[in-house]
């Protein structure tokens, strides 16, 4: 890609942060449905901004309202949490350093996350208690449970924790599977944060890349009660994403060691 057109897209990045620092005190006063729309217009706004294209399929699993639901998918990218907002914004179980990112900690603070200190696993039941207490209160929430970022041709294994709250919860779990392609159609991991990366990097990697989408397929819930318990509910979910991203070609099969949030 040619060097302003990878400047334009970077200003055009800078722009949606202005934006969105300007947003940061509306979004404190305005009601909860307001904030919706106006986190999704922003995050909409960033997929724009760095050229990603966003293709959904299935979103209707993601319009339910009024209900609990833990909303879980693999993870390779901090473009992750921005594409599944981009479709409807809503709560997140994020690593407790996210908090302090510009911007995206900003609204994903906004949104009512529930963080996790990813040092001190004493703190777990007491994380998980809180998931729960918040799904029981009819909020949509969204975890990668897989704990790293993975490069490669599949995922990581989904950890159980973050299971045992849907269960304590009584809602259903909604696996949702991400995947990056090229304008060829092939897919790439060209997008991944990992090892020693910074955000800057993979930024800068992102609006290198011509016809980059990311697709979002939201698939079947697994409704309460389906597993006998969180470490059969978790191998549910990770079977539904592997249907989608399985039988893909990738071009890095590299595993990240950076541990994230799940």
């Amino acid at each position: 890609m040619s060097r302003p057109l990878r400047w334009l897209r970077l200003l055009a990045l800078v722009l949606v942060v202005l934006l969105a620092l300007l947003s940061v005190p509306l979004l404190v006063v305005v009601g909860r449905r307001a904030r919706e729309v106006a986190a999704r217009v922003v995050f909409r706004l960033v997929l724009v901004a760095v050229g990603v294209r966003l293709r959904v399929s299935g979103a209707a699993g993601l319009a339910t309202r009024g209900r609990g639901v833990l909303v879980v998918h693999n993870h390779v990218s901090w473009l992750d949490i921005v594409a599944v907002s981009a479709v409807r914004p809503m709560r997140a179980l994020a690593k407790s350093e996210i908090a302090r990112w510009p911007v995206l900690g900003w609204l994903v603070s906004a949104g009512g996350s529930v963080y996790v200190d990813r040092a001190g696993l004493r703190s777990l039941p007491a994380t998980v208690a809180r998931l729960a207490e918040v799904l029981r209160g009819g909020s949509a929430v969204t975890v990668t449970p897989e704990g790293t970022t993975w490069c490669g041709l599949t995922h990581g294994r989904f950890r159980p924790a973050a299971f045992q709250a849907a269960i304590d919860g009584g809602v259903p779990v909604l696996p949702v599977a991400l995947r990056f392609r090229l304008r060829a159609g092939e897919a790439t991991t060209a997008p991944a944060f990992i090892g020693a990366d910074t955000i800057v990097d993979s930024v800068r990697r992102v609006v290198a890349l011509r016809g980059l989408a990311l697709e979002v397929h939201v698939l079947d819930e697994i409704a309460p009660g389906r597993a006998a318990d969180r470490r059969e509910l978790a191998a549910l979910a990770e079977a539904a994403v592997d249907t989608v991203l399985a039988p893909a070609p990738a071009r890095h099969p590299v595993r990240s060691e950076l541990d994230v949030a799940g």
